[in-house]
């Protein structure tokens, strides 16, 4: 599926953003359905993509100038390490969370009653180790947060992916029809992939990326590093947009709105109700935030982290300077740079230790303190950003 929707604006200055079917593309959609990036000036055309390779490929072919994008892709194409290189910078975070692991309902019902008793990441590590027990999981990309959360997870748990079991990629829309044909044993994808898998009789949530990291990163905007040196009076427009979306987003009581915005034929094209589980203020378990805890800040922590787990599971080179990359892709200086002046609250810093808060906690800005929520990982690992330079 692939759709492109634009307006007219300010000739020169169109950009092409590419997103995938999933509810963390809702700042993008809203800014475009509400005229934000038409009040920034800009002229802007969404491009559905039925793949992350498909978005990858049109970035690095320059088809696209922009996507909302998973934070490991954007190293890879940087890095050059699926197709030709082509480096993205990253001046802008889209959401948190919003991530699920989801087993085949039969797979779930079997390890209900020990998954009460030890956890599901324990109860599913045992049966893939067991003998006869291996299975295989989807993610939706091998250079996707998907992809390191799954394994992180388990690991933390004892099985470790190839050692235990297969991961295969599938695109997030596929992931129901592949549950259900039985090619896979569980995914882990983004909303609103799980809910939908649960409504139709085949999957069963048993765990969140919240489960696996509080508040982590989910989405980021991934740029032509090219097109901003050209154009950075337009990405800062962009900033702003987006940011003004993710208010909007954020906010409980949009939630029904935004839920049928993202629902219709040219955007999610799914059940609303499946999406507004994942939307904040809802009862679902799995909800995405888009602008509290500093969601939209371009964290180099957080950078490090995606590139350290990528050179434990032989994804990235371990030969490689991994500050030196943190610091060209991530780009919190853009980041100040277009949202200060409107008086948006600046981290005092561009890098924190991950996994340390359990509870809420204030994180120094400019002009004023920003609220945070937890950030634990599953194992109460702290992720220490200045080890991994």
């Amino acid at each position: 599926m692939s759709d492109a929707v634009s307006f007219r604006s300010a000739p020169g200055r169109t950009i092409a953003i590419g997103l995938l079917r999933l509810t963390d593309s809702a700042p993008a959609i809203v800014a475009h359905e509400f005229g934000f990036f038409a009040d920034e000036g800009l002229d802007v055309a969404l491009s559905v993509e039925p793949s992350w390779a498909n978005v990858a490929d049109k970035l690095a072919y320059g088809a696209l100038n922009a996507a909302v994008m998973i934070p490991p892709l954007a190293f890879a194409v940087s890095l050059g390490l699926r197709g030709p290189a082509e480096p993205l910078i990253i001046p802008y975070c889209v959401s948190l969370g919003g991530d699920t692991i989801t087993l085949a309902k039969d797979l779930a019902g079997e390890l209900r009653d020990q998954a009460r008793e030890v956890g599901w990441a324990a109860a599913l590590a045992a049966r893939l180790a067991a003998p006869g027990g291996f299975g295989t999981l989807a993610v939706v990309h091998d250079y996707s947060n998907h992809n390191l959360f799954l394994r992180y997870w388990l690991a933390a748990a004892g099985a470790l992916a190839e050692r235990d079991y297969d991961v295969v990629v599938t695109p997030p829309a596929r992931m129901v029809e592949a549950l259900r044909s039985g090619r896979i044993a569980g995914f882990c994808a983004g909303a609103p992939w799980g809910d939908i898998a649960e409504r139709a009789g085949v999957g069963a949530t048993v765990a969140t990326s919240g489960d696996v990291w509080r508040n982590g990163p989910g989405k980021a905007l991934a740029v032509r590093e090219r097109w901003s040196k050209e154009n950075p009076e337009a990405l800062a427009g962009l900033l702003r947009a987006l940011y003004r979306a993710a208010r909007f987003c954020d906010a409980p009581a949009n939630a029904t709105y935004v839920a049928s915005l993202l629902a219709r034929r040219a955007w999610l094209a799914v059940d609303s109700h499946a999406i507004l589980s994942s939307l904040p203020g809802t009862a679902g378990r799995n909800q995405s935030r888009f602008q509290g805890s500093a969601a939209t800040y371009p964290w180099r922590s957080q950078a490090l982290w995606f590139l350290t787990e990528m050179t434990r599971w032989g994804l990235i080179d371990g030969a490689l300077q991994l500050g030196a990359i943190a610091e060209r892709v991530y780009r919190p200086d853009l980041y100040g740079a277009a949202l200060a002046p409107g008086g948006a609250s600046i981290p005092a810093m561009d890098r924190k230790r991950e996994g340390e808060h359990a509870a809420d906690w204030s994180l120094p800005a400019s002009p004023a303190p920003i609220p945070m929520g937890p950030d634990l990982f599953c194992d109460k690992a702290i992720f220490e950003p200045e080890d991994a330079q």
